[in-house]
């Protein structure tokens, strides 16, 4: 079992989410300057996207953390559940928009151009506030309203859905979110 408590993993998760969205404005933004399209790394970032922030993070926010939640008369529908699972879905959404994007380079490329550019808007914008909302509304809302107990029975919950994705294949991700932050955020 993990020496973290639950809201320390999925904190932790946040750091490496923040550093591929960081590496989408930097790659954005050389786009948008007339950089060429490095499909290579945009297929990373939407694998990232959706292994890493969505299977496994928000897996186990939406499987454990929500349900364990309205255990404890939370709603699900509304704030701050409700729009939490919603920005999810939004973030499903513009993962698939990214990836449909860089199918299209080879057949039209000023279409590609555009939808890629869309959606790595969509994905800067969405991220950060949806990050902070968990950050600093959800996870200290969750650690009043659950006990020690419960917080403990999350973890290996947690721990379940870690393993489901694979320690090393998480491992993989977070090195690759590593890397880009050395690779463009460090450079900055």
């Amino acid at each position: 079992m993990s020496a973290l408590s639950p809201m320390e993993i999925l904190e932790r998760e946040h750091r490496h989410i923040e550093k591929v969205v960081k590496a989408c404005f930097v790659t954005l933004e050389e786009i948008g300057n007339g950089g060429t399209i490095d499909a290579g790394l945009l297929r990373q970032i939407v694998e990232f996207m959706r292994v890493y922030a969505d299977k496994s993070h928000h897996g186990k926010e939406e499987a454990q953390l929500f349900p364990a939640l309205f255990n404890k008369g939370v709603p699900i529908t509304g704030c701050p559940i409700g729009g939490l699972s919603g920005e999810h879905v939004m973030g499903r959404h513009l993962a698939g928009g990214l990836s449909d994007g860089i199918d299209l380079l080879e057949r039209d490329p000023a279409a590609a151009e555009k939808t890629i550019l869309e959606n790595l808007r969509g994905i800067t914008k969405l991220y950060p506030n949806h990050i902070w909302k968990e950050d600093y509304l959800l996870f200290p809302m969750t650690l009043k309203v659950m006990t020690g107990e419960e917080l403990l029975a999350l973890g290996t919950k947690f721990e379940k859905v870690t393993q489901s994705v694979g320690i090393e294949t998480l491992q993989r991700y977070e090195d690759f979110a590593d890397g880009l932050a050395r690779r463009w955020i460090g450079a900055r």
